[in-house]
């Protein structure tokens, strides 16, 4: 793979300014890169290659002139296939789906537009967004290109594999339970979740974010200071902001107390290694001078188990309203999952709605005693491709997402950034949160944490 591709969003932006590269090289080399590996990975929907080589094209002439069409002209950037675009359909990842071409671009993809970056391809997911793998009845098997017989993680499955395989430096993914933070983990990315509201998307939902996925922070920052910015069609969303994304130095974890949570009180077991490459994180956070507390977790079964009532009932709800023609295209894995939805009354689905609101105070009881914390992203650090999650049983859908869900139902800003690797060269991934609405300043921490731990040298290259 060139070395033009092992390039940031940061230093590819640079290097256009400094016209050391144009647009037209630099997707020159990246085409032929993901044509060649895209029949391996699965991570891409609507990948068109010459569109893309006639806009680097233009960008190239644009930048030529001095006039570009906003900061990151001729930067590629991936969107997650639920994101929409204009002209584009959203299957929702399931081959049940009407396709029909969306009228407008959504908030991401709108702002990404406006900055000037090329859309290089949507991003694959699995049916409905509903699983934690790149398992789909419309899309090709995503893979994790760390090893092709693992799965990246779900549901922003496409744009994980697409990241960690050197698909240009910037994707966007969404999270309503880990969505964006998981796969980062299992694929070695920069994952963050914002406070609920800060990246406006259309449609929203309870706990449903848009993020960043990229290789370092510094990139995950540069696309923030876009993807932040308003859109009247998110009634969700926070004020604007006047926050200087970018802004990453000069932090410090000195005195402060960051609670480390190495067990949840439901759900999968940690794997040992993942449990190691965690604590060695926090005692880097240590030896910077941070006050390191151990806390219990939050999620309880009851939690866990409401939460799951809840989903069941309302995808159930949806399913039922497709003709028997389209609700037989539906992975099975969904519809069994869906099917114990049937029998949960009105009653039961608010009492599991309402474990949000638990979610939700037990977060905010932890944080009174804690200024950031610190968890594993996943349980475990691989499964199989084919897999629809790392437990593989629609009976036990949510095992693996206990430490992610939590602090999308408390609308708390959450990180995943890569600590370490298993003996099987599998990605770890450490999960930094902190309190609502101090987004710049969960960044600034990882910053912090990623320069303590170094690059990553050794993406993985498939062609």
């Amino acid at each position: 793979m060139s070395s033009l591709l092992d390039l940031s969003a940061v230093e590819l932006v640079a290097a256009y300014g400094a016209k050391t590269v144009s647009p037209a090289e630099y997707f020159d080399a990246l085409l032929p890169y993901v044509e060649a590996s895209e029949p391996k990975l699965g991570a891409l929907y609507a990948f068109d290659p010459e569109r893309v080589r006639a806009e680097a094209k233009a960008a190239t002439e644009r930048l030529a002139r001095g006039a570009p069409s906003g900061p990151l002209d001729g930067v590629p950037v991936t969107l997650k296939e639920l994101i929409a675009t204009k002209g584009l359909p959203v299957p929702l990842g399931t081959a049940a789906t009407e396709l029909t071409p969306a009228a407008a671009d959504a908030p991401p993809a709108a702002r990404m537009r406006e900055a000037g970056a090329i859309l290089l391809a949507k991003t694959t997911v699995p049916d409905y967004g509903m699983l934690s793998s790149g398992l789909s009845s419309f899309h090709t098997l995503a893979r994790n290109p760390w090893n092709l017989a693992c799965n990246p993680g779900g549901s922003s499955a496409g744009a994980a594999a697409a990241g960690a395989a050197g698909y240009g430096p910037l994707h966007v993914g969404t999270d309503i339970g880990g969505s964006v933070r998981l796969p980062a983990g299992w694929c070695g990315l920069v994952g963050f979740k914002p406070s609920l509201g800060r990246i406006p998307i259309d449609p929203y939902y309870v706990g449903r974010c848009a993020g960043p996925m990229t290789r370092t922070v510094a990139d995950t920052a540069l696309m923030m200071g876009f993807l932040s910015r308003p859109d009247w069609r998110d009634a969700t969303s926070l004020p604007p902001a006047a926050i200087d994304w970018m802004d990453l130095q000069g932090a410090s974890v000195k005195g402060l107390r960051i609670g480390l949570m190495l067990e949840e009180r439901c759900g999968m077991e940690v794997e040992p290694e993942v449990r190691a490459a965690v604590e060695a994180a926090a005692r880097a956070f240590e030896a910077e001078g941070a006050i390191i507390v151990p806390v219990a977790g939050v999620l309880t079964r009851e939690m866990l188990d409401g939460l799951d009532d809840f989903w069941r009932a309302r995808s159930w709800d949806d399913i039922c309203a497709l003709s028997p023609e389209r609700k037989a295209k539906v992975l099975p894995y969904i519809v069994d999952w869906a099917a114990g939805g049937a029998g949960i009354d009105g009653p039961r689905a608010v009492r599991g709605f309402n474990q949000t609101m638990k979610m939700r105070q037990a977060c905010a009881e932890l944080f009174h005693g804690i200024d950031y914390l610190l968890t594993p992203t996943n349980n475990v650090s691989a499964f199989p491709a084919d897999w629809a999650s790392p437990v593989n049983d629609p009976s036990r859908p949510f095992e693996h997402i206990c430490f992610t869900v939590p602090y999308n139902m408390s609308e708390q800003p959450a990180i995943s950034i890569n600590c370490g690797f298993t003996q099987a060269g599998m990605p770890i991934g450490l999960q930094i949160v902190g309190p609502r609405f101090a987004d710049l300043d969960v960044l600034r921490i990882a910053h912090l944490y990623e320069g303590w731990r170094g690059p990553i040298t050794t993406w993985p290259k498939l062609a």
